[in-house]
Order: structure tokens, then C-alpha cells, then sequence
């Protein structure tokens, strides 16, 4: 993994926060996807260590990822790296030295951190390791408030906090390039938002939705559970235009009871325009309504370069749709009254994801992508049980443990082609791209327990979910 000797071959250091970590992969595929490159880790890559170093890619590219991402948390270019403080010397002598000398000339200011990951060094440890990197021949001034170009020495000690080794399993250091996005967590937190509701999603999970779906600058993005719009105002944040439907009245209005605390009725302005409007994203809304999700109000085309929901899984939320299993007494003029409150009817979890993957496949652009979470029992759980459909193509399966036996798999998937193109492709004979008819029994049996189970009172269940 040696520092290569040409500028379109540089590797660049990208430092991962430790928190979501089956999100990470996913997220940084699709950003890089968006600047149409592959993802191409150098030598030993591991998927769970907070370290990526990663090349055939230019600067440009890592500061458009950063711009984007909230799991990473900055990027270097990597300079050297070794396994030991000796092997981290070599590398960084047979650096390049005409890469390094734009960054270490006289009239230059620098400053060098030391960043450990699972272990705390003291301020005076600090200083002598930097003290130790005399060997490089830096000629500018130091400058600790405002230098022109910053350094960093990364010291990996392992994922283990219960046996932190006393030297570190590997060491970089390299020139800073760009912080990712995790200050979008804080700024966008639930805890200040104007509108929310009893499952609003968090900031950064909405923020990793986002990025899996690729919303970018004048995309239209659709949500079919809107609930309080959390992932409008995410998508609204990359220049994603927004809309949403949602089944409850009350929430797509801002009315009745505030989720609140010490708060007991909702405000008058309290909506998902308000929210956008918060983060300085009104222009971005496009609109809400109420309608239910299992009949589409939509003209059959494809409207949406993105759909972005969590449905309900009817724990803290009710899964309805509208309908009854009863004659419904009409008006002669087959009108109902400006007052007529629809009857609904439970929508089962196993009929909701199979409306939802129909309605991404007549609805989305081709290449568009559909980005949900699917509940989990974890026992019972194996990889068949995500539903599929011929014209999605799963891209990404992460999991959320909620309890040691419950969980939520957010599922990432990309149209590939248009329903209409079906019959007439021969490769439908494999097995993988045969035209979806609902869970197979395994799926129907899975569905069916969760459906038991999300009938309970939900002061019962212990899933922090929909």
C-alpha cells in the first residue's frame, strides 16, 4: 500500500465516525456514485476500522463526498502510513518530494494534530510525537489558529476498548483535504425542530437516507408515509425538491395533540412547511396531501428521481389504509357529503412493501432509487425475507439493532428497468428476475407474526420504530 508517484494515482485517507457502521459502505458507494466512480480500497481494506484509504480518485471527488456525508468524518491525501513509527518514517521519506513542497515552502504557515482512535493520549505524548516528525522538511511557520495547510498524524488502536494495545496497530499521516457533515446531526436535531411527531426520524439517519438515495440539486423526491416530513428536510438540504402523502389528516395539517412534552395541542404553525422554512428550505417544497398509500393518486409515469420513506409498522403508528369489509351507502348521486370521514381498515406490513416496491417500479426514473426501512424480528430474519421485484435492484441492506431480538433494515434499491419491458426481456427465465408475485410462504409466514405482533399495545413492545 505504498504512496504512488503519479497525481492522478494519489491515495486519499478517509477517517470514518464509529457509529451506524453498516451504514458507511452504502452512503460513501453513493456519493461516489454521483461523481460517477467506483469505490477502490487500497490493499487490506476493513470494512469496520474507522481508517479507509482509498484511491483513483482526485481531490475534487473527496471534497464533493465530504460535502455530503454525515458517517465520515474528514479526509486526508495520505502521505505515509506503517505499522510502526520507523515503517511510517520510510514511507514518508519515499514520498514524493515534489508533492509535498507546495505545502512546506517558506512563507507558509502549518499545524500538525494528532488524532488517536480508542485511546487518549496526554498533551505532552502529543507534542512528542509531532516532535518526532522533524525528519520532514518543513520550512513555513507554525501556526495554530489560522495555518494555511493542516497535517495530521492518525494513530489506529484498535476497536477493542477493553484491550487498547500500548502501540498502535497502524499509523498515517497526510495533509487534510476536507470534515465531512456530522455538524448536520446538531444542526438539524429533532430536539429543536419546530413540527415533530411521535416517530419523526433523527437527524442523521435522515441525512444517511438521503445520501442512499442519491438526492442531489433540482431532484424531485417523494415520501408516501410523510408523517412530520423529517426526510423532506433532509433531501430539501442537498436541492432535492419535496412532496409527500400521508393516510393521517391531523398530522399532514398540524393539528390535534403535540408529541411535545408539557405541551398539550399542537400550534397553528406548526407543519411540514414550517419546517422547511426553519433550515431555510421553503422554496424547496413542493407540496403534502392526504391519500392513502395503497391507492396511488398518481398518473402513470415516472414522476420521482427518488422515494424516501419509512413506512408505518404499526407500533407507535397505526398501519390503515382506507376501505371496509362492509357495504358503504353511497348518495344517489354517487357523491359522498363535503363531511365524510373514509372507514379504514388495517393494512397488513406484508401488503404495504408489496405496494411499495409496485409503486417505485411504475414511478420512478429509470436509474431513480427507492430507499425504506423494513422491519425485523432478528430470529426469524434471513436475507430471502426483503421483498424484491424485477424491475429494483437491491443496492444496499443495512441493519439497525433496536433490541437483542428486533431490528430495522434500512433497504436501497435502483430502478433498472420499466415495468412495460418485462415480457419481452428473455432473461426472465432466471430465477432472480422473476416478475414479483408477493412473499413466497417463508416471507408470508414471516409478514403474518410480525402483523400479530404489531397488534399489541404498543406501551407492550420495546421497538423504537413506526
Amino acid at each position: 500500500m505504498a504512496a504512488s508517484g503519479s497525481k492522478s494515482c494519489l491515495q486519499y485517507l478517509f477517517h470514518l465516525a464509529h457509529d451506524h457502521l453498516d451504514f458507511r459502505l452504502p452512503e460513501i458507494k453513493s456519493l461516489l456514485a454521483l461523481r460517477l466512480k467506483p469505490f477502490h480500497p487500497c490493499g487490506d481494506f476493513k470494512e469496520q476500522s474507522p481508517f479507509w484509504c482509498l484511491d483513483c480518485l482526485s481531490e475534487e471527488d473527496v471534497c464533493t463526498v465530504m460535502a455530503r456525508s454525515v458517517c465520515a468524518k474528514s479526509a486526508f491525501e495520505l502521505w505515509g502510513h506503517g505499522q510502526t513509527h520507523s515503517e511510517l518514517r520510510t514511507s514518508l521519506l519515499n514520498y514524493p518530494p515534489e508533492k509535498m513542497s507546495p505545502y512546506m515552502q517558506k512563507g507558509s504557515s502549518y499545524r500538525i494534530n494528532v488524532y488517536t482512535f480508542n485511546k487518549t493520549l496526554l498533551f505532552e505524548d502529543r507534542i512528542k510525537k509531532i516532535d518526532a516528525l522533524d525528519y520532514l522538511p518543513f520550512e513555513g511557520t507554525v501556526s495554530l489558529k489560522n495555518p494555511q495547510h493542516i497535517f495530521c498524524l492518525l494513530e489506529d488502536y484498535g476497536t477493542d476498548p477493553n484491550n487498547i494495545p500500548e502501540h498502535p496497530n497502524y499509523i498515517y499521516f497526510g495533509r487534510w483535504i476536507a470534515d465531512g457533515q456530522r455538524e448536520l446531526i446538531r444542526s438539524y436535531s429533532v430536539k429543536n425542530r419546530h413540527f415533530i411527531g411521535n416517530t419523526s426520524m433523527d437527524a442523521g439517519l435522515s441525512f444517511i437516507m438521503a445520501n442512499h438515495a442519491k438526492a442531489k440539486d433540482n431532484d424531485l423526491v417523494f415520501d408516501p408515509f410523510v408523517g412530520t416530513g423529517s426526510l423532506l428536510v433532509a433531501c430539501s438540504h442537498f436541492g432535492a425538491y419535496v412532496c409527500g402523502t400521508d393516510i393521517d389528516y391531523n398530522t399532514i395539517h398540524g393539528k390535534g395533540r403535540s408529541s411535545r412534552k408539557n405541551q398539550k395541542w399542537r400550534g397553528p404553525d406548526e407543519n411540514i412547511r414550517a419546517n422547511l422554512r426553519q433550515y431555510g428550505k421553503e422554496d424547496m417544497y413542493v407540496d403534502v396531501m392526504v391519500s392513502d398509500a395503497s391507492k396511488p393518486v398518481w398518473r402513470k409515469a415516472a414522476l420521482f428521481d427518488a422515494i424516501v420513506t419509512d413506512p408505518p409498522y404499526g407500533i407507535r403508528e397505526s398501519t390503515r389504509r382506507t376501505g371496509s369489509h362492509k357495504d358503504i351507502i353511497k348518495s344517489p348521486d354517487g357523491l359522498y357529503s363535503e363531511s365524510h370521514v373514509p372507514v379504514s381498515q388495517p393494512y397488513h406490513l406484508s401488503d404495504i412493501f408489496t405496494d411499495l416496491l409496485s409503486f417505485a417500479a411504475h414511478h420512478l426514473v429509470l436509474g431513480g432509487r427507492l430507499v425504506y426501512w423494513l422491519p425485523v424480528h432478528r430470529p426469524e430474519y434471513c436475507e430471502e425475507m426483503v421483498p424484491l421485484h424485477p424491475c429494483l435492484l437491491l443496492i444496499s441492506n443495512c441493519e439497525q439493532t433496536l433490541s437483542s431480538h428486533t431490528s430495522r433494515r434500512l433497504i436501497t434499491m435502483e430502478k433498472i428497468k420499466e415495468p412495460e419491458e418485462l415480457d419481452s426481456l428473455a432473461h426472465l427465465s432466471d430465477p432472480r428476475f422473476i416478475p414479483y408475485q408477493g412473499h413466497n410462504a417463508f416471507r408470508e409466514k414471516y409478514f403474518s407474526g410480525l402483523n400479530k405482533r404489531s397488534a399489541k399495545d404498543d406501551t407492550k413492545s420495546d421497538v423504537s420504530g413506526k
